[in-house]
């Protein structure tokens, strides 16, 4: 396929396609000056907003994947599965909640997926990226992981790092983690298994960053980050727990959603000190459609071949936790 610069490539947000317009394109278009960001990679890479001059700010490393486009939208490098998934939202009840898509163009010679710039209309905005459901991996990834048994080591030094004592007499022996076994411990560590979801990273407006949520597991810990997160401006949670509650009423009507295996995907958290506050969802390079006719209540308890993700599970706690923590 060969791309010309700057060109987009297929359906564009704004550009007439398959779906009558709708309320939710009425929303949408009231919705813009959120204009809509870039993600942050596999655990939460990096934000950034050129119309605002933001720096760069490593949540979580993968800086490359993402470049300045024009007219304030963001170049995220092309991933066939983000990109598939972003032309299905356009007429999907989530589409207000996600990033408006415009086409993949070419920029230096290399595709890439253009989406709005979700921070936008804020003025210094704070934001936190929130990896939702019960695992971070693919199904598909620990069958292949298993097909070829190679102890690693440096999944083992990674995991020595924050638990010695987490490897067995045999790992320890032969200096080596094989990927399934480590993928499944890592998600132990965090509120990942025990909750649904987990602070991957915050940026706070006065340029402070926190990535040290690893071990961030308990239910008392996460509100502690996210009071720290809002500076406890009990006003800007209210907007918070009411966007979220929103994103699930849409994830809950979504044809989309149910036929589809979320996995690794964040909700992005973004306020300013003018009360502004928004959450999208963001990143969707592991989320796969199901084999035909099969559907997910992203509620019930994960076993390996129901490929539930507990996506709406996460949710419910957090919800949950917010509500707690506005006493309602």
């Amino acid at each position: 396929m060969r791309l010309e610069k700057g060109s987009p490539v297929g359906p564009a947000a704004g550009q007439s396609s398959s779906c009558p317009a709708t309320a939710g394109d009425e929303a949408r278009e009231k919705n813009k000056p959120w204009k809509k960001l870039k993600n942050m990679v596999h655990w939460s890479p990096c934000v950034v907003s050129f119309r605002k001059r933001y720096p760069w700010v490593q949540l979580a490393g993968h800086a490359g994947n993402f470049k300045a486009g024009d007219f304030g939208r963001i170049l995220k490098k092309y991933c066939p599965s983000e990109q598939q998934c972003l032309e299905r939202l356009l007429c999907d009840a989530l589409q207000p909640y996600v990033p408006s898509y415009y086409g993949v163009v070419e920029h230096d010679g290399e595709p890439y997926i253009q989406m709005e710039d979700l921070l936008a209309g804020f003025d210094g905005p704070s934001i936190m990226d929130c990896k939702m459901g019960v695992r971070t991996y693919l199904e598909e990834e620990l069958e292949k992981a298993r097909q070829q048994p190679c102890p690693r080591q440096d999944m083992y030094e990674k995991m020595v790092a924050v638990d010695p004592e987490a490897p067995t007499a045999e790992e320890h022996a032969q200096q080596g983690i094989l990927k399934p076994r480590y993928m499944q411990w890592r998600e132990t560590l965090s509120s990942t298994t025990s909750l649904g979801f987990r602070i991957e990273g915050i940026k706070k407006a006065d340029g402070t960053c926190n990535t040290s949520f690893k071990k961030t597991r308990q239910a008392e810990q996460v509100i502690q980050a996210f009071w720290d997160f809002v500076d406890n401006n009990q006003s800007t949670l209210k907007s918070y727990l009411e966007r979220l509650k929103e994103v699930r009423i849409a994830l809950e009507q979504s044809e989309f959603f149910k036929v589809h295996e979320v996995v690794g995907s964040s909700l992005l958290f973004v306020h300013d000190h003018t009360g502004l506050a928004r959450v999208w969802m963001i990143d969707f390079g592991k989320t796969v459609p199901l084999p035909e006719k099969q559907t997910l209540t992203h509620r019930l308890p994960w076993v390996e071949g129901n490929r539930e993700d507990g996506y709406l599970w996460g949710l419910d706690n957090l919800i949950a936790i917010l509500e707690s923590m506005l006493g309602e």
